[in-house]
């Protein structure tokens, strides 16, 4: 059972002069997960498969660059220790072309009032606290702040042992809580999932 996490954790927009706190965090050679650099949503599958992991990095410094933000970073004692990445739809070719995380019927890929947290990613001392949930609510809070009429997720079902690296997705369960609700299912184990934040969703 999930601790509850520090009480001093705050949540920052990754701008660029917060970019060192996300190197640092998701190691600068390492790249989070596999050399991934959460740029696995943002790509098409070929064109991420031919990318190197430096590639990657420097795909993602420029986006920082070029803002707006893409994603939360979660601080404690001014280190950062968790990393949530959401923002619009649009421009998240995997996300929207997947058969898991495409939006449903009637949305467009490119709608900017549609945000989609894609990616966790919590530093190994700071784990089973319950960051997780702490970063989805400050994502719901970003995108509430941007204008978004609704957001989405696409987690996983924690139902079984999870494979390292599979929760990076989000975990069904903290979603639920959250008041998140299912619009599709077209994978086993990976529901898509909407929360409404205005009368238009």
């Amino acid at each position: 059972m999930s601790k509850e996490p520090p009480a001093d954790i705050t949540f920052k927009p990754l701008t660029p002069r917060r970019w060192p706190d996300l190197e640092e965090l998701f190691g600068p050679e390492r790249g989070a997960n596999s050399g991934c650099w959460c740029m696995w949503p943002r790509l098409a599958r070929a064109e991420y498969k031919t990318m190197s992991k430096a590639d990657r990095k420097t795909s993602l410094r420029r986006i920082v660059e070029d803002g707006p933000p893409p994603g939360l970073i979660a601080y404690q004692d001014g280190k950062a220790v968790g990393w949530c990445a959401v923002g619009p739809r649009a421009g998240l070719e995997r996300f929207n072309s997947a058969k898991a995380t495409r939006p449903v019927d009637g949305d467009g890929a490119d709608a900017m009032h549609l945000y989609a947290m894609t990616c966790f990613f919590v530093r190994n001392t700071h784990r089973k606290l319950g960051l997780m949930r702490r970063l989805a609510l400050a994502a719901i809070d970003f995108a509430r702040a941007k204008g978004a009429d609704a957001i989405e997720v696409c987690p996983i079902d924690a139902d079984r042992p999870l494979i390292w690296g599979d929760g990076f997705v989000g975990i069904s369960s903290v979603f639920e809580s959250l008041g998140f609700e299912e619009v599709a299912r077209r994978s086993p184990r990976r529901p898509l999932m909407r929360l409404r934040l205005s009368a238009k969703s």
